[in-house]
């Protein structure tokens, strides 16, 4: 066995010398290419690299790169020259001959600047007199392009949707969720299109519905390459839906309800037998109502212990507010936190019980005006709260102009005492707009650096270290971009969160969000921030006292302060009781 295999493999020796001879005798050749694909990154140099078998002089060949038809040439080497008749539109100037070991048959053609397009089959022919041979290779270009970045949509139905993007890939990447744990979570949906250059924009959707999964991350992956860039995202607990507790309060009041009904029906009911009814009857009947009144105690006392508790632990949700944008959901949750506070004051009256209101957060920050950066022009108030404009003050209501006309096209400013460095801090803001005919205000609020240039015109943006919302002309805006609201706000809160880096504005009057400044690097100090013009106009910093609620000492009828609005409000939980 083993002699034959040993005559075996002598036999094929002497067949492939045999034909390495005639082939050296002769003009023929073998043209080889790379099997595998050429890989190469977008923008980037590649070669498309062939040789001939046996080794021999190339200087003398027709050598020809083309694409999938032989008149479609990348580049054409015929002569000992470069020939550009026959070359391709989109190769011209970016294709050249590297021919270093052209006198031992090796030669390759060097693309610059590869685009989406150089992607595909390509063809390199090789042609000594009459004989001729072709190889085949492959070139694929990718793109690694920015992404992914998650964001959080917000709320859908029980869970919380996320959005992963990316742009400027190619191929089209692989997109993948997984928790925290690496168990991968299948998308929601996947939107994919290409720009004018090719490259694929992506956006895949996902929505979190587990609680315990908090930490979510996405991932895109090339599927030539092989490198992978991934982005993970923590969910805030808190931002999960939860069930709202007036609904609770709503059921457990229906229920007393029906106790109280059947109560005074049953009563009714036992009045009129009394009559048809002896002395011994009329005793068993006051003690069964005993009994009964005992069940309606026991009954009342644990709704209104339902309650508490509910009213309780909302405030304690309220209170939360080290978890980012939790300022925006003790604003979304201060209307569930009034209807159960009205339905216990209303339980604990019917059931002869004392109501006392629940605690409620304190992380409000009294804000003085500083009269030291208060410009000349303005009015500070006794107090420091209120800021206004002289009457004879320049009137600049127009902030498109701005070009130096002296004190007319000047900014009015002033800043807070109250100086920020780290932390989290929340004030009001109360604009009253004054009614002057054909003069349109101009405000802006917010907070700005203590180094801040605040002299003549200046423009109050992020740049300029100034991180405020402004209404000019009756167009609400937020430097770069105008705000489109319901309506113009007339009491604005401002949340500063020095840990996480951003600035929240939001509408008092309804308790909707505004607009929020994210991902900002504060290197200095930080101050409160107002500026006016038009006279009529004037601005007041809130007191913690503002909005608070006198709760009475026996009775459910609460008195209730009403802001302009005209319309009642609890109070608010953003500010100290």
């Amino acid at each position: 066995m083993v002699g034959f295999l040993d005559f075996s493999l002598l036999r094929d020796f002497f067949s492939l010398l045999l034909l390495q001879v005639s082939m050296w005798g002769s003009d023929s050749f073998l043209v080889i290419s790379p099997s595998e694909p050429i890989v190469a990154m977008l923008g980037m140099d590649t070669v498309l690299p062939c040789h001939v078998s046996p080794a021999m002089s190339a200087e003398n060949m027709e050598l020809r790169w083309f694409r999938s038809e032989f008149s479609e040439a990348v580049y054409v080497y015929q002569d000992g020259m470069e020939q550009v008749g026959e070359q391709l539109v989109d190769f011209k100037g970016r294709a050249e001959l590297v021919k270093d070991y052209i006198t031992e048959g090796r030669v390759s053609v060097r693309i610059y600047s590869l685009r989406v397009s150089d992607s595909g089959i390509y063809k390199c022919f090789f042609k000594k007199g009459s004989e001729f041979q072709e190889a085949t290779l492959e070139l694929k270009v990718i793109g690694l392009g920015s992404g992914p970045h998650v964001f959080m949509v917000g709320p859908e139905g029980t869970g919380i949707r996320l959005t992963c993007t990316g742009k400027r890939w190619f191929p089209q990447p692989e997109v993948q969720w997984k928790d925290a744990m690496g168990e991968k979570i299948p998308s929601l949906s996947e939107v994919e299109t290409q720009d004018d250059d090719g490259l694929f924009q992506i956006e895949a959707s996902l929505i979190v519905r587990d609680s315990s999964k908090r930490e979510v991350s996405c991932s895109m992956k090339n599927p030539f390459f092989g490198q992978e860039q991934v982005e993970t995202i923590s969910i805030p607990e808190s931002f999960f839906p939860r069930t709202s507790p007036w609904m609770t309060a709503f059921a457990v009041t229906f229920i007393i309800l029906g106790i109280f009904l059947g109560a005074v029906v049953f009563l009714a009911w036992k009045e009129r037998q009394e009559k048809k009814r002896t002395q011994e009857a009329q005793t068993e009947k006051e003690k069964e109502s005993k009994d009964k009144g005992k069940t309606v105690n026991q009954t009342c006392s644990l709704a209104v212990n339902h309650l508490r508790k509910s009213l309780g632990e909302e405030s304690n949700y309220i209170n939360k507010t080290g978890e980012k944008n939790s300022l925006k959901q003790g604003l979304i949750t201060q209307s569930e936190h009034k209807v159960t506070a009205s339905f216990l004051r209303t339980t604990t009256f019917h059931c002869g019980m004392t109501y006392s209101p629940p605690p409620r957060p304190t992380f409000a920050v009294a804000v003085t005006l500083d009269p030291d950066t208060a410009h000349h022009n303005l009015i500070l108030s006794e107090n420091r709260k209120q800021v206004s404009l002289m009457g004879n003050a320049p009137q600049n209501c127009d902030a498109s102009v701005h070009q130096g006309q002296g004190e007319s096209e000047t900014i009015f400013s002033v800043l807070g005492q109250n100086c920020f460095t780290t932390g989290r801090h929340y004030w009001e803001i109360e604009v009253n707009i004054g009614t002057e005919v054909g003069l349109e205000p101009r405000w802006a609020v917010g907070v700005c650096s203590d180094t801040a240039e605040r002299d003549g015109w200046f423009v109050e943006s992020p740049e300029k270290n100034f991180w405020v919302i402004a209404y000019n002309k009756g167009v609400l805006i937020s430097c770069p971009e105008s705000l489109s609201l319901r309506q113009h706000p007339q009491r604005i809160g401002v949340f500063l969160d020095l840990e996480d880096k951003d600035v929240s504005f939001y509408n008092m009057v309804d308790g909707s969000h505004i607009y929020s400044f994210t991902g900002i690097t504060f290197y200095e100090t930080l101050r409160p921030y107002l500026s006016l013009q038009c006279a009529g106009t004037y601005v007041t910093i809130c007191s913690a006292s503002d909005d608070t609620e006198n709760y009475p000492e026996s009775s459910p009828k609460t008195h209730l302060k009403s802001r302009d609005t005209g319309v009642a409000q609890e109070a608010n939980p953003l500010l100290p009781s």
